[in-house]
């Protein structure tokens, strides 16, 4: 159904792409005049109100395709190079590295028969603990 209603429509397709190629074409006048010489009937409008990129300052063109090419390889190509050394870059803050040792360091456990983590990480006689008449009436959470 959108098929057929989009046939319906194509005349006016037709007349849209007709309109086109005749503007591009009607600018230039070749009948003979008293000078017998071609002249340009009209100017592009849009030439005549036309400030440069900054690229090229006499050719419109040359300055649009300048300041294409220079966005397209400035923004672009930066976003995906940048993006793509960003995401294959070394590890700088070591993490990979922190959890690879703690693999191991479990293997090696797990092999001589010791739990993952020993109760007695730092030795009890070096941890100095205060007193109960320090402590007071201080509520102490576990």
């Amino acid at each position: 159904m959108a098929a057929l209603i989009k046939l319906r429509h194509m005349p006016v397709v037709q007349r849209c792409v007709w309109n086109h190629y005749n503007k591009l074409n009607r600018c230039i006048s070749t009948s003979k005049k008293n000078s017998e010489t071609a002249t340009t009937a009209c100017e592009k409008a849009e030439d005549k109100n036309w400030v440069s990129y900054g690229f090229d300052y006499k050719s419109k063109e040359e300055d649009t395709n300048v300041h294409n090419a220079s966005f397209f390889f400035s923004v672009t190509l930066c976003l995906v190079l940048g993006g793509f050394a960003w995401a294959y870059s070394p590890d700088i803050h070591l993490r990979d590295w922190a959890q690879r040792e703690a693999y191991l360091e479990l293997r090696r456990r797990e092999k001589a028969g010791l739990p993952p983590i020993s109760p007695n990480y730092i030795e009890p006689k070096t941890v100095k603990l205060p007193s109960e008449e320090e402590l007071c009436d201080v509520e102490i959470i576990i």
